[in-house]
């Protein structure tokens, strides 16, 4: 797993697009609307999670439409269980080893 869908879900502007996203496509207008930053700064935004692959977009007339790839986010949370798996493990060796002491 490649990090940059985690620095691109580093920014809390990103990850609310990407909750809305969630929920359904939606045009950079749409989404600025329900924040309070420009259009344009809602594009910078799409593009960097569409450069991570998160999001992709499409046109759809006049109008762009951007989309959550499902997919990536499917391999980003992968590969987050696969390293709590991991440190659950040693935590619980850990507590066994000093319960035992």
């Amino acid at each position: 797993m490649d990090m940059d869908a985690f620095a691109a879900l580093g920014d809390p502007t990103r990850r609310q697009l990407v909750q809305w996203l969630a929920v359904r496509p939606a045009t950079a207008t749409e989404l600025s609307a329900r924040l309070p930053v420009t259009r344009q700064a809602v594009v910078k935004h799409l593009g960097i999670l569409e450069d991570a692959r998160i999001v992709a977009k499409r046109r759809d007339g006049r109008e762009v439409r951007y989309r959550i790839e499902a997919e990536r986010l499917d391999a980003a949370a992968k590969w987050i269980a696969a390293v709590t798996a991991r440190w659950e493990a040693r935590l619980s060796r850990l507590k066994s080893h000093l319960e035992g002491s």
